[in-house]
């Protein structure tokens, strides 16, 4: 059976509003489509893994990415690297800003991030909050729920996930959500993003398999309920 390497990244300071679920849904997928999955949950102070084919991590608040700041900075030319060679990730929320170039606080503090995306995070006056759906371009409707208070900025080298067809997005102005840089996805979709848009999770599995073993086979799987939540989803109001 061959196997896939899944990575959760901060799991213990960036895992909030049920990012965790994300993980979840992409264990069981691979199950489903044949293989088997080693899971490593990576934390401040432990030792990189060598190999890695699929990396994924959540939210947090301020406190949270100011904890995960130094050792992200030390794997930060690592992930780059993984991402430069077609690794797939996700990244939801505060780490989606971390994989920028830097967020702002409210009181003016500045966290580095690792610049793997081209954008900036400021902290807003406002809470962007509540359902939201997007259309790319790529993975057609997306599904999710938003609460951030940091607006971001796509520079000239970031490509939006999508574009806002209800909800706030990136910055609740430019009418972008997300950020895509080859293989690597950022958002701010929660819910978690995943379950609710199993295309999404295939297409990160495609990916992994497609880099580790040449090509991808999928195995046919019933998705009923989660088209069904998806469908659910669309219909809430923002």
């Amino acid at each position: 059976m061959s196997q896939i390497h899944l990575m959760q990244l901060y799991a213990e300071d960036m895992n909030v509003y049920g990012d965790n679920g994300n993980v979840l849904t992409l264990k069981r997928r691979l199950e489903w489509h044949g293989y088997e999955v080693k899971l490593t949950h990576y934390n401040q102070g432990d030792t990189f893994p060598e190999d890695v084919d699929l990396i994924v991590g959540g939210g947090g608040q301020d406190s949270g990415q100011n904890k995960v700041q130094a050792d992200l900075t030390e794997i930060g030319p690592r992930l780059i690297e993984l991402a430069n060679q077609g690794v797939p990730m996700l990244m939801i929320c505060g780490l989606y800003q971390l994989f920028g170039k830097s967020f702002t606080t409210s009181t003016g503090e500045v966290i580095n991030g690792i610049g793997l995306f081209d954008l900036v995070t400021k902290a807003g006056n406002e809470r962007l909050i509540g359902n939201i759906v997007i259309n790319s371009p790529e993975f057609g409707q997306i599904v999710g729920f938003e609460n951030h208070s940091g607006q971001t900025y796509l520079g000239d080298n970031s490509a939006a996930l999508g574009t806002i067809a209800r909800g706030a997005g990136n910055n609740g102005q430019d009418e972008t959500e997300g950020a895509r840089y080859k293989n690597v996805i950022g958002s701010y979709l929660h819910g978690p993003i995943l379950p609710k848009n199993p295309q999404l999770a295939d297409w990160l599995i495609e990916q992994a398999d497609v880099r580790r073993y040449g090509d991808f086979t999928p195995t046919v799987t019933d998705d009923r309920f989660a088209d069904t939540a998806h469908k659910v989803a669309a219909k809430r109001p923002p």
